[in-house]
């Protein structure tokens, strides 16, 4: 495959990914200004934004792992990818479609969990990679705090 269809493909598979899920938990996303939140919480027209930016980022930091030399760790990191970014869509399934916020919230210690191998892994091959991603792994424990607090207040 061409670099620049490679890196096209790799920022695409994490934006898909997000799309799906929020396809597949849109009248939870619509319900969700109705949930007790707390005053902490960011405005809804704030997570799009966000999460495109977080999707692109590993998109590219995915992109660089695939283009490195190193065969050494390289599969395995690009296993855990792929596996936080499922979790990542099983989240957003559980929190907003199923509004099942407490297995959302295990969900999501489990993502945050998969995110710290990942970045381990990625580190042994590329610091610009690991760096992307530290976005998102402040990001998720910051919604896993606002998702425990979803939990207490519903």
């Amino acid at each position: 495959m061409h670099k620049r269809t490679l890196l096209i493909v790799s920022i695409l598979i994490p934006l898909l990914v997000g799309l799906l899920a929020c396809l597949f938990s849109m009248n939870g996303m619509l319900n969700f200004d109705t949930v007790n939140k707390p005053s902490f919480a960011p405005p809804a027209f704030l997570f799009p934004i966000v999460w495109t930016i977080l999707y692109a980022l590993m998109g590219y930091s995915s992109y660089v792992i695939m283009q490195s030399e190193t065969i050494e760790c390289k599969y395995t990191a690009l296993g855990l990818y792929s596996l936080q970014l499922f979790v990542n869509f099983l989240w957003t399934i559980m929190f907003f479609a199923f509004k099942a916020y407490l297995i959302a919230f295990i969900t999501l210690i489990v993502l945050w969990s998969l995110i710290i191998f990942m970045l381990i892994h990625f580190k042994r091959i590329s610091r610009a990679s690991f760096w992307l991603n530290i976005p998102y792994l402040l990001w998720i424990t910051f919604a896993g705090y606002l998702n425990l607090e979803i939990v207490f207040l519903n």
